[in-house]
């Protein structure tokens, strides 16, 4: 019965199990295949607790990181307040072994990171995406036909790899830290651009001589902005949006103003006829 509510929970979340066999053993982290991973990708995580009167559960996603969803068991008892207290107790510990199994699985897909790219040869302009994209292989490297783009953080530590199709698919090594990380086409002088992708952040290199950085997602520019504000205070900043017009709430470009406003930066955007910006 408890099983079978917490199934229907993560269901609801966007986190049904690819196994419907899938057990959840109490207070152990289960690593496992959403419905929305392809396939030997473990990005979905869930604990069950039962030893409490009202078992309850944590589940996250490793492509959204920040985010956990709380399921506590249906019942007509009310906790007493040692058992919420207790509740409290065991929550927290759950977020503590979410926490320590966040920093293993990151550390490991570092370590992956790094092999990978130890070992890959340097990318080439013919590769089929950066000649459809007309842009430079700037210190990229290649593996198989696969274009690798590495994410550092400010302090130029590598967390993890972004891999790019031929088609322009795009994926990152499972587990490894985005948030805050970034990569880096050219050296700044008096002024930074911040770009999502790496084909817009190539294509305002060479149309600027500036030096930019590739947040690799909307949802990361805010986090990236911080960490170059910090590392470089003096610096001039232009976040140089991806106006998504033709998404509900124009995402691109309100992470764009929101990052801006963090670190008092300018704007950019491309404009097009007969739509409305935000």
């Amino acid at each position: 019965m408890i099983a079978t509510e917490f199934l229907a929970f993560l269901g609801s979340v966007g986190l049904t199990p690819v196994k419907a066999s899938i057990h959840f053993p109490d207070d152990k982290i289960v690593r496992y295949r959403s419905e929305r991973d392809g396939p030997g990708k473990l990005n979905a995580a869930a604990v069950l607790h039962t030893g409490t009167r009202v078992p309850f559960g944590v589940a996250w996603h490793w492509h959204d990181w920040e985010r956990r969803y709380y399921w506590q068991a249906t019942s007509n008892e009310a906790m007493t307040p040692a058992e919420r207290a207790e509740l409290q107790r065991q929550l927290h510990a759950m977020n503590k072994a979410r926490e320590e199994d966040a920093a293993r699985v990151r550390a490991e897909a570092a370590a992956r990171a790094l092999k990978l790219w130890s070992g890959a040869k340097p990318a080439t302009d013919d590769h089929p995406y950066l000649r459809a994209k007309g842009v430079h292989a700037y210190g990229l490297r290649a593996l198989r036909d696969q274009l690798m783009v590495p994410a550092r953080d400010a302090d130029g530590r590598l967390h993890t790899l972004q891999f790019i199709g031929p088609d322009g698919s795009k994926r990152f090594l499972t587990g490894g830290r985005i948030a805050g990380c970034y990569y880096a086409i050219g050296r700044p002088d008096d002024a930074l651009l911040l770009a999502e992708g790496y084909a817009t952040a190539a294509t305002l290199h060479q149309a600027t001589g500036r030096a930019v950085a590739v947040c690799f997602n909307c949802g990361n520019l805010i986090a990236v902005a911080r960490s170059l504000r910090a590392k470089f205070p003096r610096l001039r900043f232009v976040v140089c949006a991806d106006n998504d017009a033709g998404t509900p709430g124009n995402p691109g470009l309100k992470a764009a103003h929101e990052a801006a406003r963090a670190i008092g930066a300018g704007v950019a955007f491309p404009s097009f006829e007969g739509v409305a910006h935000v």
